[in-house]
């Protein structure tokens, strides 16, 4: 059976994620057979069993299924299991090998290509689903001043801080009293509220100072309703989740073919063909 690769989530019909892998696949000369598999919370399991059955090696994993495919991982690499979440999946025998590339995609994305120094920042995390807890431990150690962790459900933020192992630096905070949180120099939105084409972002301008740099991990039309609060409040730097997708896409990559591709062509293109879906200038 030819090696097989997929991306797991729902939804996922608007994944680009097999576009990207068959790109960097040709760059390094590797026929690769990589799709998209949509499954509920319910059948994630069932469906990654039978992938696996059908000689799946190697698989991404995307909202809501991070938390759940760290569950079932045998092994973990030590940033997976800080962060309790797992958004690559390398079949070693019949189990899982877990990691998670998001944190480091996400970096990469901000400091490479957008020339950001983290160092220092205040930053604000909205969300504490696996999107967040995939990120949180990769900020502090690119040396953020504080990680402010906001959550609808508080208990899921605690957990998330919990995690992080690093009181006092690490903190949640309630969600009705973000307005007394203070001003941020580097907001994350990991909610997925943005899929709703209704959604609107009301968050207080007082959180936005000079030099705020707004970061949604979504990206295309997921990203509109985000993106539009960040521009109205005045933030200096806006950043959507396709930079991230690209970079995590190539460290999986890495780790199941043994060499990092290079990632600007894949982005720009990727980049311009978002243009004019979410109305970018």
């Amino acid at each position: 059976m030819t090696d097989r690769y997929a991306v797991f989530g729902q939804p996922i019909a608007h994944s680009q994620s097999p576009h990207i892998h068959a790109t960097f696949g040709r760059q390094e000369g590797l026929a690769l057979d990589y799709r998209a598999i949509e499954a509920s919370p319910a059948g994630f399991l069932a469906a990654l069993e039978a992938f696996a059955a059908e000689g799946g090696v190697g698989a991404n994993i995307t909202a809501p299924h991070k938390e759940a495919a760290f569950a079932l991982c045998t092994t973990l690499t030590s940033r997976a299991r800080r962060a309790g979440a797992v958004n690559t999946l390398l079949r070693k025998g019949d189990r899982w090998h877990g990691d998670t590339t998001d944190g480091i995609g996400l970096v990469r994305d901000l400091t490479d290509r957008h020339g950001l120094d983290l160092r220092g920042r205040r930053t604000l995390l909205i969300g504490a689903g696996g999107s967040a807890r995939s990120v949180a431990p990769a900020l502090l150690d690119a040396g953020i001043l504080e990680l402010v962790v906001v959550n609808r459900t508080p208990e899921r933020a605690d957990a998330l801080i919990d995690a992080m192992g690093e009181p006092g630096r690490a903190i949640t905070r309630y969600w009705e009293d973000i307005r007394e949180l203070g001003d941020f120099e580097l907001i994350i939105n990991a909610t997925s509220a943005g899929r709703d084409r209704a959604a609107e972002f009301k968050l207080p301008l007082s959180l936005v100072n000079s030099m705020t740099t707004a970061v949604d991990l979504n990206y295309g039309e997921a990203a509109i309703a985000f993106t539009a609060w960040a521009r109205s409040a005045g933030c200096r730097n806006i950043v959507d989740g396709l930079g991230m997708l690209v970079e995590q896409a190539a460290e999986s990559f890495l780790q199941w073919h043994a060499v990092r591709p290079q990632t600007d062509a894949v982005y720009t293109e990727l980049r311009t063909q978002l243009a004019p879906l979410v109305g970018e200038d």
